[in-house]
């Protein structure tokens, strides 16, 4: 990391150096209380349980790395020196671990301590054996290897690094970039966590108040549902890093000062501008790849870049789709108009904090359930299938062209009736159309949902009895046992709108339709900024000048009075930067290269470096896709209800069909009878279906229910 030699942390100057008034001080206090009742805090036998445990399995990896190294034909002398450390990241590191959280821990071993055989076969089988080990899960495949299990009660997710040195020395400094000589990009982004978790500590002003803030946040995020990273908001280290942006820009500021300018700052950030908390640092020397919109096309198009601090510099965010910004950004404004009615003693922290109604939200919904044999298979098969979830977004947003915005719910939900399962829920709305573009716009996700399921079926590690099912369910329709108690709550009136059901939309849905007519402003041609960077007259790998473009220069002076009116057009400055726009072209490429990841890897012919980035104008991969001539198929006809205007929620006919009328081209054809040409990628912006037709007619798709996944291939 260059080292700041411009009198503060950042890449900016701060917004105000203002220190904390006698309101601050007892909102900080009021809020450290309702953190407190909230239970957030560990107690003192969690805090000296987790200690112990990571003292056993510093030294379970010591007795390891001597095993293997004997094993290796090693002499005795280098066999009692060989040495294993243990390393901690993430919540635990940062100090804002909650009672129950588990542990991110990191092993770094010699270079003749192989990742493959001594780490996922040889320390998989001693833990195996050790009587205080339980749930053990290897997941060699993943983008970071990792093995998870329980210790002692500890959940800890173990990854592995491989250094290019004979003896791991007891003093190692990990956030040096030359122990990022000679190694792999496994090992790369393994040693991350820690150096990212170690550099967000040295960037900001006041620890104690960032843990605070970013406990708090936290908190906050699990409540209104956008944390997790699996499911495509943000995780831990996303958090971490935003707070760090606003506590260097208000570095004087108590913690309930800094939960409102979070939300102010990134209530108005015009994203995809990036956010740093220091200069991206690139180093010749070391080949890894670092984030770089001028040289790489892909980073142009990522949503919500969150860049790491740490070489080399990364999108930690890359998850984070259209929908789920969209989601987030709803709530960072939810929050900013509670700070704000706060500051006029309107209301208080319990408002802020009230969990989202998800279940309440929406009216239509995606339910998928998965199944496997025994408790073994499930557990893999449930972390599989979670992983590919972000995908199945994806491809509803793409093949609706972002009309049908998706809300994954970040966690599962199990029936104690069904053992060795659980279900994940999506909520669906149409995206708010134009007045003159107000009717019936029907979806048509049979293919999207065949081609998700084949998807998922690439797991090499399949077995037997591990099912998928995903079905369409109304708001009404959802199972009880996602309710607390198995109850379902009662319904508000219907003048009441549940947060972030911002479209005043009536929605026809049905088993095999989804429908919708909506009434709100305009909606304008899908666009992109080119990641907020001014990439003309800034020097390879300094990116310092172009980050102050970014954000802007907030002009502060160093004063304790500091006006709101200053302060917003500060905000204004600092998020608000002209960019360039360019048209997005549409994400297959994204598509086609997770999907590439995803099955590519797992038969060990993946390119899993992320270093290149297909090429966006290249045919979709439908080679996992059967096309079959086959007769026309028989259309299977259940009683229809009609749709009334009294319907609570704007129920629709339920039919299942597979007729498909050729003469539109808007409509999907069954899965057995896709054509190849259907599944090319949309040429920057310009929709080839619509091209065919001089005047573009509504979306007329269908959505239907998938019972059974497919076991023989057709």
């Amino acid at each position: 990391m260059a080292k700041p030699t411009n009198g503060y942390l950042g890449v900016t100057e701060p917004v105000s150096l203002s220190g904390p008034t006698e309101i601050d001080v007892v909102r900080t206090q009021e809020l450290e209380k309702f953190l407190a009742d909230a239970g957030l805090y560990p107690s003192n036998d969690d805090a000296v349980c987790r200690e112990e445990v990571l003292g056993r399995l510093d030294q379970v990896v010591k007795t390891w790395i001597k095993r293997v190294s004997r094993a290796k034909g090693y002499n005795e002398q280098f066999v009692q020196e060989a040495n294993a450390k243990i390393f901690t990241f993430g919540s635990y590191r940062l100090g804002v671990h909650g009672p129950g959280a588990d542990i991110d821990t990191l092993c770094i071993g010699p270079r003749h301590a192989t990742r493959e055989e001594d780490f996922f076969v040889e320390l998989h089988n001693m833990l195996a054996e050790m009587p205080e080990v339980a749930e053990l899960h290897p997941v060699p495949d993943a983008h970071v290897p990792v093995m998870k299990f329980k210790f002692m009660g500890v959940s800890i997710d173990l990854l592995y690094a491989k250094l290019a040195l004979l003896v791991v020395p007891e003093d190692l400094d990990i956030t040096q970039n030359s122990i990022l000589e000679n190694v792999d990009e496994q090992t790369a982004r393994s040693l991350n966590g820690c150096r990212v978790t170690d550099l967000i500590l040295r960037l900001v002003p006041n620890i104690q108040n960032f843990r605070t803030t970013l406990r708090c946040m936290r908190y906050w995020a699990k409540c209104r549902c956008v944390y997790s990273n699996v499911s495509g908001f943000l995780g831990g280290i996303n958090w971490a890093l935003l707070v760090a942006r606003i506590c260097q820009l208000y570095p004087n500021a108590l913690p309930s000062m800094l939960v409102s300018r979070f939300f102010r700052v990134f209530a108005n950030w015009r994203w995809p501008n990036p956010v740093m908390l220091c200069q991206i640092e690139d180093v010749p020397s070391l080949s890894h790849t670092v984030w770089d919109p001028r040289r790489y096309f892909r980073d142009r198009f990522q949503h919500m870049p969150i860049i790491t601090p740490a070489y080399p510099a990364m999108n930690s965010s890359y998850n984070v789709s259209t929908s789920t910004l969209r989601v987030m950004t709803e709530e960072f404004q939810r929050g900013d108009e509670i700070c704000k009615a706060m500051d006029e003693n309107k209301t208080d922290w319990k408002t802020l904090f009230e969990q989202y109604p998800f279940f309440e939200s929406y009216k239509h919904y995606l339910e998928i359930d998965i199944m496997a044999e025994n408790e073994d298979d499930f557990r893999q098969w449930h972390g599989w299938v979670e992983s590919r979830l972000r995908i199945l977004t994806l491809k509803i947003e793409k093949y609706t062209y972002n009309m049908l915005q998706v809300h994954p719910y970040p966690g599962d939900f199990c029936d104690d009736t069904k053992p060795h399962s659980c279900s994940f829920f999506m909520g669906l709305q149409r995206k708010p159309a134009p007045q003159s573009d107000e009717g019936e716009k029907l979806f048509d996700m049979r293919a999207t949902v065949e081609d998700f399921k084949q998807l998922v079926h690439t797991y090499t590690m399949w077995k037997p009895g591990m099912e998928i099912r995903i079905s369409h369910v109304k708001r009404k329709d959802i199972p009880r046992f996602v309710f607390p108690g198995g109850v379902r709550p009662q319904r508000p009136a219907r003048s009441v709108r549940p947060a972030r059901s911002k479209p005043s939309d009536v929605v026809t849905a049905v088993m095999g339709k989804f429908s919708g007519v909506a009434t709100d402003e305009s909606s304008e041609r899908k666009q992109v900024q080119v990641q907020g960077l001014h990439l003309d007259g800034v020097a390879s790998g300094n990116y310092l000048g172009a980050s102050e473009q970014v954000e802007g220069s907030s002009g502060m002076k160093d004063t304790d009075v500091f006006s709101k009116e200053a302060e917003d057009i500060a905000i204004k400055n600092l998020t608000g930067g002209s960019v360039p726009e360019m048209e997005l072209p549409d994400e297959i490429d994204e598509l086609q290269y997770l999907e590439f990841q995803g099955s590519g890897k797992e038969q060990g012919t993946g390119n899993d470096t992320g270093d290149a980035a297909p090429n966006a104008l290249a045919p979709a991969n439908t080679a996992h896709i059967s096309t079959v001539i086959a007769p026309a198929p028989t259309t299977v006809t259940e009683p229809s209800v009609a749709d009334g205007n009294n319907n609570e929620d704007g129920e629709m006919q339920s039919q299942i069909s597979s007729e498909t009328n050729v003469s539109s081209p808007l409509k999907r054809k069954a899965p057995e009878e896709l054509e190849e040409l259907e599944l090319a990628p949309t040429f920057h912006g310009v929709n080839p279906l619509a091209a065919q037709n001089t005047q573009r007619k509504p979306l007329r798709l269908k959505l239907t229910t998938v019972t059974k996944p497919t076991t023989q291939s057709s």
